[in-house]
């Protein structure tokens, strides 16, 4: 099998340049033509739970459509056994935000992938007026994680629909 550094190289621009004989590039894919750069710059992947239940923003003036939600992503460090909990900014537009809205919800965990952008924002601290910049992911893909949260109150609805045979397995799971 051959090694990643057979397969592709990066060019000083950080691009991907793919090689002709390889079938396809250290990342799944197949080169269209022997000299096919790839650009790999701005790409991030996380993996963590929803913070806030995603909600909408949309701009009359061009009819865009921008979903915010909350991305709570565990830090570990090697020095101490302390967790931190960095939370991300996660916005996905239009059709892909529509698509959040209706099948993330706050608390589940989430893969997301997206490309990393700053925002920047004037707040008003003491009346002063200071510049503030945060990082945003713009959502390209997400995929859910693990099972979703079951609310107190959407539990106890499930569990008079369900089947007497079911009921005592959703119970027994739940109560830990």
């Amino acid at each position: 099998m051959a090694q990643v550094s057979d397969l592709a190289m990066a060019d000083p621009k950080g691009r991907l340049r793919v090689h002709a004989q390889s079938k396809t590039s250290a990342f799944g894919v197949a080169p269209r033509h022997s000299t096919e750069m790839l650009t790999m710059n701005n790409l991030i992947a996380l993996i963590g739970h929803v913070g806030q239940a995603p909600h909408s923003v949309s701009f009359e003036d061009t009819g865009n459509k921008v979903v915010k939600f909350s991305l709570a992503v565990k830090e570990f460090s090697s020095n101490t056994d302390e967790e931190k909990t960095l939370w991300i900014d996660i916005d996905a537009w239009n059709g892909l935000g529509d698509r959040v809205l209706s099948n993330v919800t706050k608390g589940r965990e989430i893969a997301v992938q997206g490309r990393l952008s700053l925002a920047t924002f004037t707040n008003e601290v003491d009346g002063v007026k200071v510049p503030v910049t945060k990082p945003v992911v713009n959502l390209t893909s997400y995929h859910l994680c693990g099972r979703k949260p079951v609310a107190e109150e959407t539990q106890s609805v499930a569990t008079e629909t369900e089947p007497k045979s079911r009921r005592g397995f959703r119970l027994a799971a739940t109560k830990g």
